[in-house]
């Protein structure tokens, strides 16, 4: 039997998902649910098995691995002196969910407003919040949460870390002297403040979207993966028909009697869709490739959140770099193997603050990791000695880049722009980040652990020297986003309705963070869950009811930052 171009059929299902990451296993997950109809899903990387991606601590090694990851980096960024930065995307087993930091955060009630006003109908916060509830079990509640706002009983387990350091309280105190709110629970009712970090990790493991969705829709008999590079969709008369791929060296076509659904992520769901014909007509025409809709804000809209960390030395042995050599890391290797404790077992990241930078900031507008290491993600220590640090940058960049073909060969890289710090406010929040951050760790809290700082260095106060040092050392947060924005059929700039259907393509559907119409706040591993979630009753023809939960907004925001 042949397909598209007489490739012969490979395999068929009602629904092809492309990509097992996030979204996409969540949408497997919810549609083979009733058993009433076929789903394959197909994926291009390997097997998720192995300490670098199981063991919470190891987090450095994955996204730093071919075997795991795309290998894609940014054009050199004109407003970073040209740098080409790392732009990690999973190519595993539950994507970038088997690769990423675990932190668990779903973002501010007035983002998922915003897209609603933005044209995505029904992706209000009370629409999106019954999908976080049912997608979670949450186990936070000890640490005096709020329950009502958390699910119980799904398939993601979230927990809290270990606070086994005296610098996560110092750095919640830290905060409270400095004059800002204290929150139990970031993903509750009030996500601004300083509070636990929460995270994707249970029993000692990464819990990612394999274990927590794929693994068990594959123990189903209408659910199945397959191993395959998807080269672009197959259309027909206006329809999406299947899924060309490419697997062991030979091309053939995945049939789909319903629906294809890409959920290959913010880089590779619009490369998909323009390998396909669905995209800017003039940019397919100059790789020669026939515009079957044409699509301008296909690749477009380009978000991510940037950030720098703020590096203190620290005076007492309280941090990780105890364990920062190789009979350290032999025996926590040793005890997360057999005990699944330890700092193998956790991401680190133990607390976390979300603020808002000025008087008349609705909600918060920056973002704090705390990690009791001085430490870059690529595993690489700063300084000979312990040190603490924080990851800070702003959440809503103006700032928009792009993401382009280089080839009609669907094994070339695309071209990636996210125009990091090219509008004034960019660099304006991000001096106030930096200088907000001495603030915090000039508190009395840290006093009996504030050593000399480490980056940026007390020489380093100006607005130039400080600009310097951003454009010197900031690094991507690794949020890509919005490059399929969602958005009412009659916007020209729109790729998907809020049904998550392509515009001008019948039976086809992009489902991840590409489809975003604004970054949230936060990391985006949440977002991206909720809308396999959400996008899969879409698709199924059912809604859960909306919540009339309402969110804390700070009473005097128009008049104080704190």
């Amino acid at each position: 039997m042949t397909g598209a171009a007489g490739l012969p059929v490979l395999d068929e299902a009602d629904y092809v998902i492309v990509g097992s990451g996030s979204a996409g296993a969540a949408l497997a997950h919810r549609l083979s649910e009733d058993g009433r109809h076929s789903v394959l899903v197909i994926e291009a990387g390997g097997t998720d098995a192995g300490p670098f991606i199981q063991m919470p601590g190891a987090l450095s090694y994955p996204m730093n691995m071919p075997r795991y990851d795309w290998g894609y980096r940014t054009d050199p960024e004109p407003h970073l002196g040209g740098r080409r930065l790392a732009c990690p995307r999973g190519r595993v087993i539950g994507g970038s969910s088997s690769i990423n930091g675990m932190v668990y955060v779903r973002g501010h009630a007035r983002d998922f407003d915003h897209w609603a006003e933005s044209g995505a109908d029904g992706w209000a916060y009370a629409d999106v919040l019954p999908y976080f509830r049912r997608m979670e079990h949450w186990h936070g509640a000890d640490g005096g949460g709020d329950p009502e706002w958390r699910g119980h009983d799904g398939p993601l387990h979230v927990t809290r870390g270990p606070r086994d350091t005296p610098l996560f309280d110092a750095f919640v105190e830290a905060g409270r002297q400095a004059g800002f709110p204290v929150t139990p629970d970031y993903n509750g009712r009030q996500q601004e403040g300083f509070g636990t970090m929460e995270q994707t990790v249970w029993r000692g493991r990464r819990w990612s979207t394999a274990n927590a969705y794929l693994r068990p829709s594959l123990r189903r008999a209408n659910c199945r993966l397959l191993r395959a590079e998807a080269r672009r969709v197959t259309v027909a008369e206006g329809r999406a028909t299947g899924v060309e791929v490419s697997r062991r060296g030979r091309s053939g076509v995945v049939r789909a009697r319903a629906e294809v659904i890409l959920a290959a992520s913010a880089i590779n769901s619009p490369k998909l869709l323009m390998l396909s014909g669905i995209g800017p007509a003039a940019h397919l025409a100059e790789h020669g490739i026939a515009p079957l809709a044409d699509r301008p804000g296909v690749g477009r809209n380009l978000q991510d959140h940037l950030e720098v960390y703020i590096q203190q030395a620290c005076t007492q042995p309280v941090t990780l770099y105890r364990h920062w050599n190789l009979f350290g890391k032999a025996l926590v290797a040793l005890k997360w193997q057999f005990l699944k404790r330890g700092p193998g077992a956790t991401n680190n990241f133990g607390c976390a603050a979300f603020v808002r930078s000025a008087a008349g900031v609705e909600y918060p507008d920056i973002q704090y990791h705390f990690l009791p290491l001085a430490v870059r993600y690529d595993g690489r220590a700063a300084v000979a000695g312990h040190g603490f640090q924080a990851h800070v940058g702003p959440m809503r960049s103006p700032a928009r880049g792009r993401v382009r073909l280089t080839a009609p060969d669907p094994a070339a890289a695309p071209s990636i722009l996210f125009n990091y710090m090219s509008t004034e406010q960019d660099w304006r929040e991000f001096r106030h980040c930096v200088r907000l951050t001495r603030e915090i760790f000039a508190q009395p809290a840290f006093d009996a652990f504030r050593g000399p700082e480490i980056q940026p260095g007390a020489s380093v106060d100006s607005d130039a020297q400080i600009d310097a040092f951003i454009r010197e050392h900031a690094e991507s947060a690794y949020h890509p986003c919005g490059t399929c924005r969602m958005g009412r059929r009659d916007d020209p700039g729109a790729v998907v309705d809020a049904d998550c259907r392509v515009i001008g393509v019948e039976r086809l559907r992009v489902a991840d963070s590409s489809i975003f119409p604004r970054i949230p706040n936060g990391n985006l591993n949440a977002p991206s869950i909720m809308t396999g979630e959400k996008a899969a009753d879409h698709i199924l023809g059912r809604r859960l009811p909306p919540s009339n939960l309402e969110p804390w907004i700070a009473p005097d925001w128009r008049e104080a930052d704190r």
